[in-house]
């Protein structure tokens, strides 16, 4: 699930969260997403992590035609939605009790054509992975999922397992406490890990990791 704090901005701030339809421009699409922050809280509104995520997948920032991706804590399926219609071949992720509510917006944003390219499946992370091939996919995003510090052990475990050796991760987030860093530093230990985006207006950061070689570990 998207993992985010409530206090994010001030109250003004937090009125976007309760609009029933935000609307986005992506891939030459006009994307409507359904938001339901009274039902699903935090999983159920688009954060700016994920807009600034789409814009840098829309940017071609990585190569998604053809590709086999997934979105960990998808929340509203924004970005997934974005990788699909870029191309790629989309596992849409997150826990069961946000599943139904990320599918009628992977559905309702999706033309015919495009929909057999976008799977919608659960998956908690460090739990249910045996529903996954190891090493299954070639880009692995996020938006907004490293906040929660009892998640991270998790979280680099599903990292580790989803990944393929030579598999892009893409992290976005706005780093909003310590704990934010100490996640990239344990993420550090296990994959080579480099800034690839700043978005300075809604202070949100890319990260591109990659599996460490042999020679990096020599």
């Amino acid at each position: 699930m998207a993992l985010v704090p409530y206090d994010d901005a001030s109250v003004m701030g937090l009125q976007k969260f309760h609009k029933p339809v935000t609307t986005f421009s992506f891939a030459s699409h006009t994307i409507q997403i359904r938001q339901d922050w009274r039902q699903l809280g935090v999983a159920a509104v688009v954060w700016d992590a994920a807009i600034v995520l789409s814009t840098y997948l829309e940017m071609g920032g990585v190569e998604l035609k053809g590709c086999s991706a997934v979105e960990l804590g998808a929340g509203t399926g924004l970005v997934g939605i974005v990788a699909a219609l870029l191309g790629a071949h989309v596992t849409i992720t997150d826990r069961k009790v946000a599943l139904e509510f990320l599918k009628s917006n992977v559905e309702a944003n999706l033309p015919p054509h495009i929909q057999p390219r976008a799977v919608v499946k659960e998956l908690t992370w460090g739990q249910n992975l045996g529903s996954f091939s190891p090493g299954e996919f070639d880009l692995i995003l996020g938006a907004d999922i490293i906040y929660l510090e009892e998640t991270f052990t998790d979280l680099l475990h599903t990292l580790g397992y989803l990944c393929g050796d030579r598999a892009v991760i893409l992290l976005a987030c706005r780093i909003r406490y310590e704990r934010d860093n100490n996640f990239l530093a344990m993420l550090e230990r296990q994959f080579t890990v480099i800034e690839v985006h700043y978005d300075p207006g809604k202070d949100v950061r890319i990260y591109k990791a990659q599996r460490r070689n042999e020679r990096e570990d020599l």
